[in-house]
């Protein structure tokens, strides 16, 4: 008869906490910022550095590409990651994520153009383009486990709710960069050579994100895990990821919901406020990244309050909330310009975020932990590709062939009923002992 699991280490004390706490978000903040810079400058002058060869309109619709492509590649950096993670540490695998990361990145800044390396330049493009999703495919699972692992059980949604506030912030960040540097040295100059600044800024902050990373201690669940692994074979990984098939499809099911209406809220808005509102892009820009900056709270909240009433409520009411405003969403922002558009795309990811904070405890609490990377970030980043990658294009789409919105909204709330299924038949877990789940 097996000997039952330990139980969870003590918890470090709060200096060791506020530490790890600190690393495991600004890494992700750092990550995303990566992530988004390439989105933003890839919109803004990729099309005539990369491709200019191309007519206008095919150019700005490849320089897209290269950063939709970088979807390619998440689920296969969370699977190698994530075995990473599960054999040699969470933290290890965080810091390598984190380098790759910020070679790919800087890499970006210091690519040549069209005008003198020819069609190498875009081939290089896309192959650092996707050396980025590989990165941050490996990302957010490993940095909600450190925390989740290492921190009292009591506040595991509030803890893991941070690493979860990169997305929106690395967001923020990148935008920010992106046009401080574009006002600073002009539109010509920006073109120019402006634009590989903030690729390189990217530099110090791996740096920065990397030593704070180093710093924190291994999670003592690992540490536990891997000394009783040491004294005994273990489970093939792949027959361990077999027996918990259904938590990874809860993971998937619930991750796709949220991600496609994320993708419906935010990337899909850009193009319905620029063709259908006719508001201007820089317009419709600043509407999402004033969206992302009131979704920071809301995730930090939605955590706390998984914590109080559970897991699954939080993320059922987020996700009923979000599919809700699916429908008001659009309507509401053609009734008073940018300014109501800057206000419901800011409920809908308030909405979002509701959604984000309650289910990344609940991710985490699926999974025992000698598969807890690799189930997390399978599940978690195959629904990254299957909704995420492919949003924007459905809604577009659904808009050249009705010329309403409303298939758009049904599009969104119906990716949400999967989800809210899944939530449904699953089991609460708020206080789980991470050390028992089997």
């Amino acid at each position: 008869m097996p000997a039952p699991a330990p139980a969870a280490p003590p918890p470090p004390d709060a200096g060791a906490a506020r530490t790890l706490l600190a690393a495991a978000t600004a890494g992700t903040v750092v990550e995303w910022y990566d992530f988004f810079v390439f989105a933003t400058t890839a919109a803004l002058v990729f099309d005539r550095l990369f491709f200019p060869r191309a007519d206008p309109l095919v150019g700005v619709l490849l320089a897209l590409m290269t950063y939709a492509v970088g979807f390619v590649t998440r689920p296969v950096g969370g699977l190698v990651f994530g075995v990473l993670g599960d054999r040699y540490g969470r933290k290890r695998a965080l810091v390598w994520s984190l380098l790759l990361m910020g070679f790919a990145t800087v890499g970006v800044g210091l690519l040549p153009t069209y005008a003198t390396a020819g069609a190498l330049a875009p081939a290089l493009l896309v192959l650092l383009r996707l050396l980025q999703g590989l990165a941050v495919g490996g990302e957010v699972g490993g940095a909600v486990l450190l925390v989740a692992e290492s921190l009292p059980a009591a506040r595991r949604g509030w803890w893991t709710a941070w690493p979860q506030t990169g997305g929106p912030a690395g967001n923020v960040l990148a935008a920010g960069v992106v046009a401080l540097v574009n006002l600073a040295l002009g539109e010509a100059a920006f073109a120019a050579w402006g634009w590989r600044v903030p690729f390189l800024l990217s530099a110090a902050l791996v740096g920065v994100g990397a030593w704070t990373r180093r710093r924190v201690e291994e999670s003592p669940l690992f540490v536990a895990h891997a000394a009783r692994r040491a004294s005994r074979p273990g489970v093939p990984l792949g027959a361990a990821l077999a027996r918990h098939w259904r938590a990874v499809l809860r993971v998937f099911l619930v991750k796709a919901g949220e991600n496609a209406l994320f993708y419906v809220f935010l990337l899909f808005t850009v193009v319905y406020a620029t063709r259908v509102l006719h508001l201007s892009r820089s317009q419709a820009l600043a509407a999402t990244l004033l969206a992302s900056a009131a979704e920071v709270p809301a995730i930090v909240w939605a955590g706390a309050l998984a914590d109080r009433v559970g897991r699954r409520p939080v993320t059922a009411a987020g996700l009923a909330a979000a599919a809700a405003w699916a429908f008001a969403l659009f309507p509401l922002s053609a009734r008073g310009g940018w300014p109501a558009l800057a206000a419901a795309t800011a409920v809908g990811a308030v909405c979002h975020g509701v959604i984000v904070g309650g289910m990344s405890a609940w991710f985490v609490e699926q999974f025992p932990t000698d598969v807890r990377y690799s189930g997390f970030s399978l599940g978690y980043q195959f629904a990254s590709v299957a909704s995420g990658a492919v949003a924007p294009v459905v809604g577009v789409a659904l808009l050249d062939r009705y010329g309403s919105t409303v298939p758009v909204s049904a599009y969104a709330a119906a990716m949400a009923v999967p989800a809210l299924l899944a939530v449904w038949r699953a089991r609460e877990t708020r206080g789980a002992d991470l050390a028992s789940v089997a």
